[in-house]
């Protein structure tokens, strides 16, 4: 006893893209990985570059990100 053309050819196209699906998984955790060890590059580049604005502004600068203006904290 055979399934029938129509039961085969279901059960082919449905584990074709349970197979899509499960390679499509594979390569979003690569590219997330991929994501992830760029964002730790650039936050290690910012922790550098804080650290070079620490030195020449002081540890009290602030800085505003639209303007690049430069204040101290304000003392409570």
């Amino acid at each position: 006893m055979n399934l029938t053309k129509e039961e085969l050819e279901a059960i082919q196209q449905m584990n074709a893209e349970y197979n899509r699906l499960r390679l499509n998984i594979s390569d979003l955790e690569m590219q997330k990985h991929s994501v992830l060890m760029m964002l730790d590059s650039l936050r290690e580049k910012f922790s550098n570059h804080e650290r070079l604005l620490i030195d020449r502004y002081g540890a009290d600068a602030v800085i505003n990100m639209q303007t690049g203006e430069i204040t101290n904290k304000e003392k409570k």
